[in-house]
């Protein structure tokens, strides 16, 4: 088992490319965690930074189309149909 901080340059570039272009490793699009963008139509993985700024998109996008889930967002409520009668009154969660 080695841990992060062990890896070789050649294993870090490998791990790079393959996240860079997951189709060419037959990588299967269920796996990846941008399937079919908005904007462009494409299967991609997003990582660190740039995955934040594709949420927050998209919940601007959400919003601005005035969607259920987006209003939810808005109104930091329940968003995947959670019962929130008597559950959650506690802490305002988004999730």
């Amino acid at each position: 088992a080695i841990t992060a901080g062990e890896l070789k340059e050649a294993q870090i570039e490998t791990i790079k490319t393959i996240l860079a272009n997951p189709g060419q490793f037959n990588i299967p699009d269920w796996f990846l965690n941008r399937q079919k963008d908005h904007k462009d139509g494409k299967n991609s993985q997003a990582v660190s930074n740039v995955l934040d700024t594709k949420l927050r998109e998209d919940l601007e996008r959400m919003k601005k189309m005035r969607l259920h889930r987006g209003l939810r967002h808005y109104w930091n409520i329940r968003v995947r149909g959670q019962h929130t009668k008597t559950t959650g009154r506690r802490g305002k969660k988004a999730a």
